[in-house]
C-alpha cells in the first residue's frame, strides 16, 4: 500500500506538466505551470498538495512560494530536474538554435541508437492498438493546436472516472500514456526531441517516489534546503537503486506440454508466465509502496525497476526472492527460478556522468543475478525439497511432477488447459485472493480467472478481488492495474489445422526469433562514435524498451494481419499463431509458406520501425503437424543459434542446421545449409532463383518434381567432374523439340535463358547453394498431397 504522502508525491509528479498540453492548445498564455495548476481545479481537483506540485515545479516560482519547507513541490521540483538532465541533450550539430517551436514532433529514439543519425519523428497520433503502426517518417509534420485540443478533451474525460486514490492510480498512468505518447517533452529548439511527455512524467513520478522515501528513512524534512538550496550536492547521493528480476527455465516450462492440444498448451503456458511476471512485479511493488511507474521494463520473464536505496526496500526485495523461489520449488519443484540483482545510483549516474556510469549499473545488475543463479538454493531449500512428502501422489501426464491428479493431470496443468482456451478470446484477467473454479494458482497465496466485462464488474464488488489485467485494451477502474498488450494473433486451434492452410506440401512451420544484440543496444547504443555515453540515459532506456514491447507485443497482430512479403503467392492474413511474442523475441507456429513470409515480414517492419537500427536472427523449421513439441522447439532453437553466429548476424536459417551431406574420394566434406543474410536470401534466394524456377517450372508439365530432386544431387556433388556432366546432361534433356506444325521459338528461348542460368549457378559456390534452398522451397511449394518427400535431407 502507498502511504499518503507517497501517493500525493506520484500524482502530483504525473501531473505537473499537463500545462504544457494546455499551452499549447493555445488554452492559455500563461506558463505552463500556471495553466496546468488553473485547468487542474477546473477539473475538480482541490487537493493543495498536489496542486502545489503543480504550480511550483520550476526554480523560480519554487523560491519564494508561500509553501512549508517540507512541501512535496520540492520533490517534484527535483525529480523533474532529474528527469529533465536524463531526457535532455543538445542536438549534436554546430548551428546553436534557440527558442521553442510548438508545432515541433516528437523525433524517434531510434535517431540516435547504434550510431544512427537520423532524422525522424513521429505523425500526431494517440496510442490505439486498433490505428496503424506509427512508424518514424521523414515527411514533415507540424503538431497543431487543434491536435493537443483533442488531447486535453481526451483527458479531462477520462479524468471524471478517476478519484485520485491508489485504486486508480495505474489506470491514471494508462490514460497518460494513450494521449502522450506522441508529444515532445520538450520543444526546445536546440534540443532532441525523442522523449515523450508520457516517458517524462513518468520517469519524474519514479524518482520523486525514490527520492520522498529516501528522504523520509533519514528523516530528513527540509525539502527546501537539500532539493532547492543543496540540489547538485544531493546529485552525488546514492538515493536510487537499479533493479532487475530474471526468471530461469521459462522455455522448458512453455514446451511441457501434451501432444493433445499442444498448440493451445503453449499458447497459455508463454501467456501464464507473462502474467505472472506482471502480478510478481505489481506484489513487489506494493510491498515497497510504489507504483507502476518504478516499472521500466518488463517481458519475457525479465523487468527492470527504478527504487529507493532504503534499509526497508533492501530487506523487502531479499524477502521477497526467498519467499517466491519457495513458492516456485513447492509448486514447480526446480523448473522455475528468480534472480534479483541490483545496483546503487546517484541521480549524476542517471545522466551518465560520469561517462559510462549508466551503462555500469547494467552490468553490475547482470554481476550479481548470475552470481545467484550458479547458487540457487540455500542448503535449507534443499533440504526442504529432499524432504518433500509426495502421500497419494502420481506423476502427472503432462509436467511429469508429482501430484494429486485429476484426469492424470495436476492442479495446475488442468487449470492451464481451461486457461488455454480464454487466453484469445477473453479481454480480462483478474487476480483473486481465493481459489475459484479454474482459477490458476500464482505466487503468494494468489490465483488467476480469465473474465468477461459483466463477471468482472461482479467480482470488483468482492472482498477476494485484488487486481485485473486488460489485453490490448485501454481501461479506467478500480484496480485496473494495467493493459496488457499482448501478441494473440490467430488462425488455427491445433497444428493439424495450420498444415491443412499450407501451401503445397501440408506442414507446420515454427518460427524462433530475436533481435540481435539487443544487450548491447541497451548498454552502448546510445553511445557516440567517440565512445562517449551523451545519450546513455535512464529516460532513453525506458522510451527504447516501450517502444519495443509495443512492436513485439502489439503491432505485431497487425504485421501479421496485413502481410505484404511473399515466397510466390500474395499476400494477406497470415495462417499463423503467435505462441509467444514479447519484449524481443518471437515463437510462432503456422502453415510454413505463411511463416517464412510472416518472418520476411516482420524482418522488414522491424527495419523500418528501428531505422535499420537493429536486426533480427531466427531459425524456421518444417515438420509434419504431429511432430513432438519438444522436440520441434528444441531443433528451432539450434537453427535460431546457427542464424545468430553468422557474422554480423541479421539472419535466416530454414529447415535444418550445417551437416555434412556427402565426402568426396578426396576426403572433402560436403557441408549443407540453408542459413542466409537477410539480404542474401530475400534477393538471391527468392528475387532470383525461386522466382526463375517458378517462372520456367510453373509454365511447364513435362518436368516433375523427381527431375528436380536429381538437380539436387547432382549439384550437392559438383565436386565430382562426373555430376557436373550429368548435370549439364539432365539441363540438355529439358531442351524443348523443335515443332514442325507451329512456332515454339519462344519456348526454346525461355529454356536457352533458364539453363543458362542454372548451369552458371553450378559453378559458383554460393550460387548453388542458394539454388538447391530455392528448389526446397519450390519442391515443398509445389509437392500435391500424397506424394512423397524425395529430397535426403538427412
Amino acid at each position: 500500500m502507498i502511504e499518503e504522502n507517497g501517493l500525493k508525491t506520484v500524482f502530483g509528479s504525473l501531473f505537473h506538466d499537463i500545462g504544457k498540453v494546455i499551452y499549447r492548445s493555445g488554452g492559455s498564455r500563461k506558463s505552463h505551470s500556471e495553466s496546468g495548476y488553473e485547468y487542474l481545479k477546473e477539473a475538480g481537483i482541490q487537493d493543495e498538495k498536489i496542486l502545489n506540485c503543480v504550480r511550483y515545479h520550476h526554480n523560480e516560482p519554487l523560491k519564494n512560494a508561500p509553501i512549508k519547507d517540507n512541501d512535496y513541490a520540492y520533490i517534484v521540483y527535483y525529480a523533474d530536474n532529474i528527469a529533465s538532465f536524463t531526457d535532455r541533450r543538445e542536438v549534436d550539430t554546430g548551428e546553436v538554435k534557440f527558442g521553442f517551436d510548438q508545432k515541433i514532433p516528437l523525433d524517434s529514439v531510434f535517431n540516435l541508437l547504434n550510431g544512427n543519425h537520423g532524422k525522424s519523428h513521429y505523425e500526431m497520433r494517440v496510442l490505439n492498438p486498433e490505428s496503424d503502426i506509427n512508424y518514424p517518417t521523414n515527411q514533415p509534420v507540424e503538431m497543431d493546436k487543434e491536435f493537443y485540443q483533442r488531447i486535453i478533451t481526451a483527458i479531462t474525460e477520462s479524468l471524471k472516472g478517476i478519484t485520485l486514490s491508489e485504486e486508480y492510480l495505474n489506470s491514471l498512468l494508462s490514460v497518460l500514456e494513450a494521449n502522450l505518447s506522441y508529444i515532445p517533452s520538450s520543444t526546445a529548439k536546440k534540443e532532441v526531441t525523442d522523449i515523450s511527455l508520457y516517458d517524462h512524467v513518468k520517469i519524474t513520478a519514479a524518482v520523486a517516489s525514490c527520492v520522498q522515501q529516501y528522504l523520509e528513512e533519514k528523516q530528513e524534512h527540509d525539502f527546501k534546503k537539500c532539493l532547492l538550496r543543496n540540489a547538485k550536492k544531493s546529485y552525488e547521493e546514492e538515493m536510487f537503486l537499479m533493479y532487475s528480476m530474471d526468471i530461469s527455465g521459462i522455455q522448458k516450462f512453455i514446451y511441457t506440454v501434451g501432444q493433445k492440444g499442444a498448440l493451445k498448451g503453449l499458447r497459455a503456458r508463454s501467456f501464464y508466465l507473462e502474467i505472472m511476471m506482471e502480478h510478481i512485479v505489481d506484489e513487489l511493488l506494493e510491498r515497497l509502496s510504489l507504483s507502476r511507474a518504478n516499472l521500466i521494463y518488463t517481458g519475457g520473464g525479465h523487468c527492470y525497476m527504478l527504487i529507493p536505496n532504503t534499509t526497508k526496500v533492501h530487506k523487502v526485495i531479499e524477502e521477497y526472492e526467498s519467499e517466491l523461489n519457495q513458492w516456485f520449488m513447492k509448486t514447480f519443484d526446480i523448473a522455475l527460478y528468480v534472480a534479483g540483482g541490483y545496483a546503487t545510483a546517484t541521480a549524476n549516474n542517471l545522466k551518465n556522468e560520469p561517462e559510462g556510469s549508466y551503462s555500469e549499473l547494467y552490468r553490475t545488475m547482470s554481476r550479481m543475478i548470475s552470481k545467484k543463479k550458479l547458487h540457487r538454493y540455500s542448503a535449507d531449500m534443499i533440504r526442504k525439497l529432499n524432504k518433500k512428502k509426495h502421500d497419494a501422489e502420481r506423476e502427472c501426464s503432462v509436467c511429469h511432477r508429482s501430484a494429486k491428479l485429476v484426469d492424470e493431470k495436476c492442479p495446475v496443468c488442468l487449470a492451464l488447459e481451461t486457461l488455454s482456451g480464454s487466453v484469445l478470446h477473453e479481454k480480462y484477467f483478474t487476480i483473486l485472493s481465493e481459489p475459484k473454479k479454474n482459477a490458476v494458482v500464482l505466487p503468494f497465496g494468489k490465483y488467476l480467472i480469465a473474465q468477461n466485462e459483466t463477471e468482472l464488474l461482479k467480482h470488483m464488488q468482492e472482498i477476494s478481488y485484488v487486481r485485473c489485467y486488460t489485453k490490448n485494451n485501454i481501461c479506467v477502474g478500480k484496480h485496473v492495474t494495467t493493459k496488457l498488450w499482448v501478441g494473440d494473433y490467430n488462425t488455427g486451434e491445433t497444428f493439424e489445422e495450420l498444415a491443412k492452410q499450407a501451401e503445397g506440401v501440408k506442414r507446420v512451420g515454427i518460427l524462433r526469433a530475436d533481435v540481435d544484440s539487443l544487450g548491447t543496444a541497451f548498454t552502448h547504443g546510445f553511445q557516440g562514435e567517440d565512445g562517449k555515453g551523451k545519450y546513455a540515459t535512464l529516460s532513453r532506456t525506458a522510451t527504447l524498451s516501450r517502444q519495443l514491447s509495443l512492436f513485439f507485443k502489439c503491432y505485431i497482430n497487425r504485421i501479421l494481419q496485413n502481410g505484404t512479403e511473399t515466397l510466390l503467392g500474395k499476400g494477406g492474413a497470415r495462417k499463423a499463431v503467435i505462441i509467444y511474442s514479447g519484449g524481443d523475441d518471437i515463437f510462432l507456429a503456422g502453415a510454413w509458406n505463411d511463416v517464412i513470409a510472416a518472418f520476411m515480414d516482420i524482418r522488414k517492419a522491424l527495419e523500418k520501425f528501428t531505422q535499420g537500427t537493429l536486426t533480427i536472427s531466427g531459425g524456421v523449421g518444417v515438420y509434419p503437424p504431429k511432430y513432438p513439441v519438444n522436440i520441434m522447439a528444441k531443433e528451432v532453437e539450434r537453427l535460431e543459434d546457427f542464424s545468430k553466429a553468422l557474422d554480423g548476424k541479421n539472419a535466416i536459417t530454414l529447415f535444418e542446421e550445417e551437416r555434412i551431406y556427402s565426402e568426396s574420394k578426396q576426403g572433402e566434406k560436403i557441408v549443407e545449409n540453408h542459413r542466409y543474410s537477410w539480404d542474401e536470401f530475400e534477393q538471391k534466394v527468392i528475387n532470383e532463383k525461386l522466382t526463375a524456377l517458378n517462372e520456367y517450372f510453373g509454365n511447364s508439365e513435362e518436368h516433375g518434381m523427381a527431375f528436380l530432386y536429381h538437380l539436387v544431387e547432382l549439384l550437392r556433388n559438383t565436386h565430382e567432374k562426373i555430376n557436373t556432366a550429368r548435370y549439364v546432361y539432365l539441363l540438355s534433356r529439358m531442351e524443348p523439340e523443335e515443332d514442325k506444325e507451329k512456332d515454339n521459338s519462344k519456348v526454346r528461348d525461355e529454356y536457352r535463358r533458364f539453363s543458362e542460368k542454372m548451369y552458371q549457378w553450378s559453378k559458383n559456390e554460393n550460387d548453388r547453394k542458394q539454388l538447391i534452398t530455392a528448389i526446397y522451397l519450390y519442391v515443398y511449394l509445389n509437392r500435391r498431397e500424397g506424394e512423397e518427400d524425395e529430397i535426403n535431407r538427412g
